[in-house]
């Protein structure tokens, strides 16, 4: 499997936070009626690249202050830890994608 203990592991535990953040984050501030979300894994060789494409278009995901109590709102801050890098690619409207990419270890 991976000649790096604990490589693989941490990429694969990565990702399934970051999936299941992204598409969270998608289906409750990205959703409009009727439309859906979209889900892509890229894997690029050296690199996994998570993508959810939300319907809204109308507001690019970022950082917002928070109060210490606040229950929700620390999405990004999640994916910003995880992530090796991320980003958000706006459009066509009414879309934005936003992305999460993994190192992957050497074989």
């Amino acid at each position: 499997m991976d000649a790096h203990p604990g490589g693989a592991s941490r990429v694969t535990e990565a990702a399934e936070h970051l999936v299941a953040e992204l598409a969270a984050n998608a289906a409750t501030h990205g959703r409009l009626p009727g439309r859906d979300f979209r889900l892509a894994l890229l894997d690029r060789r050296t690199t996994l690249r998570i993508e959810v494409t939300d319907t809204r278009g109308d507001d690019l995901p970022r950082h917002r202050p928070l109060a210490p109590d606040a229950e929700s709102g620390r999405g990004l801050l999640l994916v910003e830890a995880l992530a090796d890098r991320w980003g958000v690619q706006p459009g066509p409207v009414p879309r934005n994608t936003v992305w999460a990419e993994l190192d992957l270890p050497n074989p």
